[in-house]
Formats: C-alpha cells, sequence, structure tokens
C-alpha cells in the first residue's frame, strides 16, 4: 500500500520507523494538521547480518524529506535505544530536541564527540508538566524505569490523545526517581484515550519485574561473598543499578572502581541533575595499583558482549590497567538482549576458561528487568483504558503477543504493526491505511551503511567463504610469462592446501590457452580475461572445496 501524506494531512497518523519489529532502536513519528512530532531516535545492536558492525539505527529517508514540517523530537528517556541515533542522523532533520534535565545532560555528554554539538537545540522540560509543540499538546507522566526521568508522554489533539508509555515498570522502590503517579494514570484514562502505544519488551514474563530495591540487598550480599576481584558488569544507563553496586562494594568493604567511558559520562550527567551526589571516591582503573585487588570492586562496561568494552578487554588481556585471575568473581548484573547471544556465552566460556567464577541472572539474584511483565501491563490498561492498543518495543512475537493480551484485558482493539506501517488514529476505525521506506543503517565508522550495500554484502560472503586474490603477469600476447600469484585468506591455507593452488594455477593456464587458440593474431579485451580467469577458478574452487569465495583479481602487462 501506498501513502500520500497529503491526503491525511487532518488525520491524526502514526508510523513507527524503528522498534516494531525489534527489541531497540526506537524511532516514532506522530502526525497531525501536515506537522510531525518524532518520539525517540534510538539505535540499536547489530547482528551478524552486518559483519563490523556494532550498532544500527532506522533508515529515516521518509521524514528527513520533510523536515521542514517537523517540529522536534521529544525524548521520553537516556537509554541509548530511545536517543543514541541522536549524533547519527539528527543532521537530516535539524530540529530541536525536548528532553528532561538528566536526559539532557547525557545527551549533551555524548555530543561532545561530534562536531555540530552548539547546532543542537535541546529544550529541556519539566517532569509532570504540559507543553505545546504545533498541533500537539504534551504532557509528561513520569513512570518508573531503569533510569531517571522515564516520561511517558500524552498527546494530546483535537481528533484524540495518545498516550505514549515509552519504556517503563511498576517499581514500587525504584531507588532513583520518581516513583510512578497512579492517580495521574487513572485521569489520563477518565479523560479519555484514543491509543496506548507501548512497551512490549517482557511481555512474556507474566510475574511482577521485580524492584531495584529487592536486587539491592541481594547484590550487598553476593559481592561480600566474593573472595578475591570482584567484577560487576550493567548497563551504563542504569543509574540506579550504578549506585546499588556503589552501596554493595562500600558494605563489603571494597574501594570502587569503574572501567568504561559510557559509565564516567552518565555519572558526570547524574551528579549534574542532582542525582549520585552521596558516594564514596570513585577510582579510574589507572588508580589502583597500590590496592590489594580483593578489596576492589569494578563497574565495568561489556555486560552484551561488546568487542571494544571494558569487561571483554579484561577477558582478552587488552586492558591497560586490569587483569582477571582464578578466582575472581564476574557478576552480570544484566539481561541478554535478543541477538547478543553468541556474543555473551562467548565471554561467559572464556571466563569460565580462566578459572573466575560467573554470576549471571540464570542462576543468581543478580537483575531485575526494566520492562513491565504482563501483570503490570495488565494494571496499565485498567489505568489508562484505551480504546486501542499499538504495541511497540519488541520482536514481532512480543508485539503479536502483548497484542492478543490486550483484547483479553478488554480493550476492543488491537494492532499489529511493522516498522513503516501508516496508521491512522481514528475514533471510528484505527487502521493501517499504507506503507513508507523503512529499514537499517549500520554504524561503519564514519559512515551508514544500509544492509544491502556492496560493502556489506562483500563482508557477508568474504565471512562465510574467504576471499581469492590473484594476479597475473602477462605479456603483449596474452602470454602468463610468470606463474600466478594466488592468495586465499579465510578460503584455503597457504600451506596445508598447496595442491589445490597448483590446480588452480593450471586450470588458469588452461583457460588462457583455449583463448590463444581462438584469437592468437590479436589481444583480448581485459574483461575477456578476467572472465576466464575468474571461471577457471570457481571450477577447482567449486570441485575441491565446494564454496565460491570473493575472487579478486589483478592483470599485470610487461611488454
Amino acid at each position: 500500500m501506498s501513502f500520500d501524506i497529503k491526503k491525511h494531512k487532518k488525520d491524526l497518523i502514526f508510523i513507527p520507523l524503528g522498534g516494531a519489529g525489534e527489541i531497540g532502536m526506537n524511532v516514532n513519528l506522530y502526525q497531525y494538521q501536515g506537522k510531525w512530532l518524532i518520539a525517540d531516535l534510538g539505535a540499536g545492536f547489530a547482528d551478524d547480518y552486518y559483519p563490523g558492525i556494532d550498532l544500527i539505527v532506522a533508515e529515516i529517508n521518509y521524514i528527513s524529506k520533510q523536515r521542514e514540517n517537523v517540529l522536534g523530537i521529544v525524548l521520553t528517556h537516556a537509554h541509548e535505544d530511545h536517543l543514541g541515533a541522536v549524533q547519527y542522523l539528527w543532521r537530516e532533520l535539524r530540529c530541536p530536541i525536548y528532553a528532561t534535565k538528566f536526559t539532557a545532560n547525557f545527551l549533551r555528554a555524548k555530543l561532545k564527540e561530534t562536531a555540530f554539538a552548539n547546532e543542537i537545540k535541546i529544550i529541556e522540560i519539566e517532569e509532570k508538566k504540559i507543553f505545546e509543540i504545533g498541533p500537539f499538546s504534551i504532557e509528561t507522566v513520569p513512570i518508573t524505569h531503569s533510569t531517571p526521568e522515564m516520561q511517558a508522554l500524552m498527546i494530546r489533539t483535537e481528533v484524540g490523545n495518545v498516550f505514549h508509555t515509552g519504556d517503563w515498570k511498576f517499581d514500587p522502590d525504584p531507588l532513583v526517581g520518581l516513583k510512578t503517579d497512579f492517580d495521574s494514570l487513572k485521569k489520563i484514562g477518565d479523560e479519555g484515550v484514543l491509543a496506548l502505544i507501548g512497551d512490549s519488551t517482557n511481555v512474556f514474563n507474566d510475574t511482577h519485574s521485580g524492584s531495584e530495591g529487592d536486587l539491592r540487598k541481594s547484590l550487598v550480599e553476593l559481592v561480600k561473598a566474593c573472595k578475591k576481584l570482584a567484577v560487576v558488569t550493567t548497563f551504563a544507563s542504569n543509574v540506579a543499578r550504578i549506585e546499588t553496586i556503589i552501596k554493595a562494594g562500600e558494605a563489603a568493604g571494597r574501594k570502587i572502581v569503574m572501567a568504561g567511558r559510557s559509565l564516567w559520562r552518565i555519572l558526570e550527567a547524574a551528579q549534574a541533575s542532582g542525582y549520585l551526589l552521596d558516594l564514596p571516591q570513585i577510582y579510574k582503573p589507572n588508580e589502583v595499583g597500590k590496592i590489594a585487588r580483593e578489596k576492589l570492586l569494578v563497574i565495568s562496561t561489556g555486560c552484551q558482549g561488546e568487542p571494544m568494552a571494558a569487561t571483554t578487554k579484561m577477558v582478552n588481556k587488552t586492558h591497560p590497567d586490569l587483569r582477571l585471575s582464578p578466582g575472581d568473581t564476574v557478576i552480570f548484573s544484566s539481561k541478554i538482549i535478543p541477538g547478543n547471544e553468541k556474543s555473551i556465552f562467548r565471554l561467559l566460556n572464556q571466563l569460565v576458561e580462566q578459572g573466575v567464577e560467573v554470576l549471571t541472572e540464570k542462576d543468581h539474584f543478580v537483575h531485575v528487568s526494566g520492562h513491565p511483565s504482563q501483570t503490570e501491563l495488565k494494571r496499565m490498561y485498567e489505568l489508562v483504558r484505551p480504546k486501542v492498543a499499538i504495541p511497540v518495543h519488541g520482536e514481532l512475537m512480543h508485539i503479536h503477543e502483548h497484542a492478543k493480551l490486550a483484547l483479553e484485558w478488554g480493550v476492543s482493539q488491537s494492532l499489529q504493526v511493522k516498522n513503516g506501517d501508516v496508521v491512522m488514529l481514528s475514533q471510528e476505525k484505527t487502521e493501517i491505511i499504507g506503507k513508507v521506506e523503512s529499514g537499517y543503517l549500520g554504524i561503519d565508522g564514519n559512515f551508514l551503511l544500509p544492509g544491502n550495500s556492496s560493502i556489506l554484502k562483500m563482508r557477508r560472503r568474504m565471512k562465510e567463504s574467504g576471499v581469492i586474490f590473484a594476479v597475473l603477469i602477462l605479456n603483449h600476447k596474452n602470454q602468463i610469462i610468470m606463474p600466478p600469484i594466488i592468495k586465499a585468506p579465510g578460503a584455503l591455507d597457504q600451506e596445508d592446501d598447496k595442491v589445490i593452488f597448483d590446480a588452480i594455477a593450471k586450470e588458469i593456464h588452461k583457460a588462457f590457452s583455449s583463448l590463444l587458440e581462438v584469437n592468437s593474431n590479436r589481444r583480448q579485451r581485459s574483461d575477456v580475461i578476467e572472465n576466464a580467469a575468474r571461471s577457471a577458478i570457481r571450477k577447482v574452487l567449486k570441485k575441491e572445496v565446494g564454496k565460491s569465495p570473493t575472487i579478486e583479481l589483478e592483470l599485470v602487462y610487461i611488454d
């Protein structure tokens, strides 16, 4: 279904460009009276389809083409999957960004790495306040999450109200930040909500997500039981968890070390916003050389197995200041994000091999989710009472389950959406009326690469089958005057597969002899020569190896 926005300027339109098909990378568009509002601009982790890529962001061509009508980006909270794409995509939008004090401070710290930080207008908004952006009236509604100042958005328009939850949970003891105001949620429901657009991450959990306060008691006991160096790795943006780990280290009589630039960045943003002010001295890794290892607790990045994070560097013995030894303990105070299983389990196995004790959520109480379980979701629907439920922030299986449960809980309509779906929100009938361009871009150094780019296609092929480099030195008669120079990284072993290399060379000579027999009096075009050589190489590889590596060929003429 194609979509022409010009025909729907008077309609309230919702379009997810990210987060409706994956956990993370949340990007949500709202249109009314020809003006656009963007809720969050997040990044996500890359999987094996993006070799050499750590982060992915949403393809936003559709909305960037209309940037003169984009009024602003409203950030619900300070997590990478909700604001991590700002530094990569903002120049395509060039609009103001609205965020609470903590989220704004965290974003400013991230943007210091960019050359355009001073160009971005960041407007600080207060919790529990109403502000206007064009035809949208927006009320910020504090709900507990694993970072301070998470704001659900009550988006009011003349044709109906939308409650955009962001990430949330109902935590009776969040430790950092405001508790959820249930009276405000009930008043919102009493006012009338056309659609609830909400978090699906934890929809398969039928018990409560757990309280940060209860977790603190568990981590204190676990850290006290560590005999040697203790390392706790977690999400850098989880401010309450960072404070919990620090308190656990204090209770165990340990000095606190923080390893990872993003941890220091979040600490700076938190303290600038009035959080985490009553802390003991926090050491950098290069400051603890004279302190006994068993007296240290290290808070480190890398709970998802990120290759450049502090935990991975310690495991690989590449960290300049910190080393792991048998008997040390590493606690993963986090959940495995879908898509990161391989990298995390590789890290866990390396730790075990090195004699390090490993504690994870699978066998110890070391983590509580920041997302709502079924019991919390049900209560949210009882409070807000929307006419329509539109699940987002999840893979398709999460969205499907959330949509089913919403109907069971009394919502009259639920809609299952994917990235790019155009939803018309209407009191009469809410429905998908079209589709717009969507997709993913990989962050590759200073470049953004689409998944179908020739570079990534080549990387995938090289990863699967390796590559063959062949240099042929010819005279003006197209005769090979030196043995072909052939290298095959990732495809063949230079010593063990010598027989196959010899077979490739013979097949190339044979192919060239056939060419010369047919056209002995004139020089062949280079493309004909290259095709003959490639065909010869493929023929041998198919027979001997059964794979089709990438072939890179160079012809060198010496007359």
